[in-house]
């Protein structure tokens, strides 16, 4: 178990350390903090200055027992990157490689921002395909530690298939890359247990019990059975693990040309059933992506102001299609208004050109601002904000949270991916009511079990973080949890690496101390008014000691 932190210091930081490491309530509580519902205090902010400093650090933390928190830009949604322990605050690592061109490849730092990894495939006429809404300000190790997806994993898939390999810091602090085109570095003893691992449990557990069927995106759990499928390989294992197993520091991931022409439809309907029907439909018909937008969302947008909202629609579905040629394009476009109009659109808007298609996706965005304007007496708070079940069930699940969150007398904004099944949804709780807490509480296991029931996931593409690892056991069986116990403890066995994350410690829960409750200890003013500004402008890029101390962070 990892080692008691309550009184280190910056005197016990590894020998040889050469980022800032600090101990300082100041510091700490600028990491107390990410985009999630969750705050907690680290007991230290480490900074590698390169991946000798993570090797160093990741060796140390092993002799001494200290737990380990990876974390990036802190955009995460479920506490995979807040939490007790030394927070490692890796996005310094953000170096970028040049483009290859010919293998249509780049090499990164996984402190690099996915924004600038796509602008730099884009220089050379290429582009990284998976696109979260998070883009613009989440690190790429971030995304292969959640194994992140979006709105055009409806064409591209998530993450996972991207990576090409990536170089890890093992938990006695090796230091190797395992790639998909060199032979697995088996003189990591880590590596060895791993591999070791993978063949027990595909040996012992059917693969039938490693997933969830029909569920379209999976981000919870171990890819245990990417790993075993034919083609998988280690890379699958390691991608989505949440620095459960490894640090990630550098990584490769494969380029897509850029396409030639993209054209977009936003459609109404008059029930949940007919937008699913034609969610359904999209992939089939050349869609990259299909968002829905249900009338809760449609509703709070129009509250606050947004333009041309549909408010007398049940829901609303937004599609994107590409093509090499503009032709081809409008030809995928034509097909998919066709098809949606005999299944029950009752409106279909086409947006053929850059302008015309913004417009159409800012609806898309239109309530994130809204939301943040109810504080301070109503607080979005996603804690059910990730379910994704199999398509036939996704208008059960909507209506389920719903009819849940109206029962509990809580407004929610309903909205997500819609061709995948998959749903966000942000709960917006009045924290001067009395009992709020217990019904954030019951809220939350209540759609945990709706999920269970509909055969769905709890986690689409935000991962299991400290949010939902203490739930698995509602939606994963007894042989899969094992598997995913074995596997964590073949990579991490003295349980440094992201403790309660992935697999729950005993006794945990979904979460402790909430960021927006009014009774919560307090952070110091300055921190305090950072991490406002940041949540404000949505800047989770922002490097945190440099924000509130200038230049000086040692």
């Amino acid at each position: 178990m990892p080692a008691d932190l309550s009184h280190l210091t910056a005197a016990d930081a590894p020998s040889g350390f050469r980022g800032p490491f600090r101990t300082d309530l100041l510091a700490r509580a600028l990491y107390a903090e990410g985009a999630g519902i969750a705050r907690c205090l680290p007991a230290a902010v480490a900074v590698p200055a390169d991946v000798d400093d993570v090797g160093g650090l990741v060796a140390w933390a092993k002799r001494t027992g200290t737990a380990l928190i990876p974390r990036g830009s802190g955009s995460g949604m479920a506490a995979g990157a807040v939490g007790p322990g030394v927070v490692v605050d890796l996005s310094r690592l953000d170096r970028l490689g040049p483009v290859d061109t010919e293998l249509e490849r780049l090499r990164a730092g996984t402190g690099a921002l996915r924004g600038g990894i796509d602008r730099a495939a884009r220089a050379q006429r290429l582009r990284f395909p998976v696109d979260p809404s998070s883009g613009a300000f989440c690190t790429i190790g971030g995304m292969l530690a959640t194994n992140a997806a979006g709105a055009r994993t409806l064409r591209f898939g998530a993450t996972r298939p991207w990576i090409v390999g990536v170089r890890c810091v093992f938990d006695d602090g090796s230091d190797a890359w395992v790639h998909r085109d060199r032979l697995l570095p088996l003189h990591v003893p880590a590596v060895q247990r791993l591999v070791r691992a993978l063949d027990e449990i595909g040996r012992r557990v059917p693969a039938e019990l490693l997933v969830h069927a029909g569920v379209r995106k999976e981000s919870s759990g171990y890819g245990v059975a990417a790993a075993l499928a034919p083609g998988g390989h280690l890379v699958d294992l390691l991608v989505g693990s949440e620095g459960t197993l490894a640090f990630f520091t550098e990584v490769e991931v494969a380029l897509l040309p850029v396409a030639t022409s993209t054209a977009t439809v936003l459609a109404t309907f008059g029930s949940l059933e007919a937008a699913t029907e034609c969610a359904g439909q999209a992939a089939a018909l050349g869609a990259t992506a299909c968002e829905l937008l249900d009338r809760t969302f449609l509703s709070v947008a129009a509250r606050g102001g947004a333009t041309g909202v549909p408010i007398d629609a049940e829901a609303v579905l937004i599609a994107e299609v590409e093509g090499d040629t503009t032709d081809a394009c409008r030809g995928y476009l034509s097909g998919v208004m066709q098809s949606w109009r005999s299944s029950g659109a009752m409106e279909l808007h086409a947006g053929l050109d850059p302008e015309a298609e913004h417009r159409l996706w800012a609806l898309r965005h239109a309530a994130s601002p809204i939301l943040s304007q109810l504080a301070p007496q109503l607080r979005s708070m996603q804690f059910i904000e990730d379910g994704c079940v199999p398509p036939s069930h996704f208008p059960a699940y909507v209506r389920g949270v719903r009819d849940r969150l109206d029962r509990a007398g809580v407004m929610g904004v309903i909205f997500g991916h819609a061709g995948d099944a998959h749903a966000h949804v942000n709960p917006l709780v009045d924290t001067t009511r009395p009992g709020w807490r217990e019904t954030v509480e019951s809220v939350l296991l209540d759609v945990c079990n709706l999920t269970a029931r509909l055969g769905g996931t709890l986690a689409g593409e935000h991962g299991d973080g400290r949010l939902r690892a203490p739930l698995l056991d509602r939606v994963w069986g007894l042989e899969a949890r094992a598997a995913f116990a074995h596997v964590k403890e073949a990579a991490d066995p003295s349980g440094i690496l992201n403790p309660g994350c992935k697999v729950a410690t005993p006794g945990a829960v979904p979460f402790e101390v909430l960021r927006h409750d009014p009774a919560a200890p307090a952070l110091p003013a300055e921190a305090a008014a950072v991490l406002a500004d940041i949540e404000r402008t949505r800047d989770w890029s922002r490097f945190r000691l440099e924000a509130a101390l200038g230049a000086t962070t040692s």
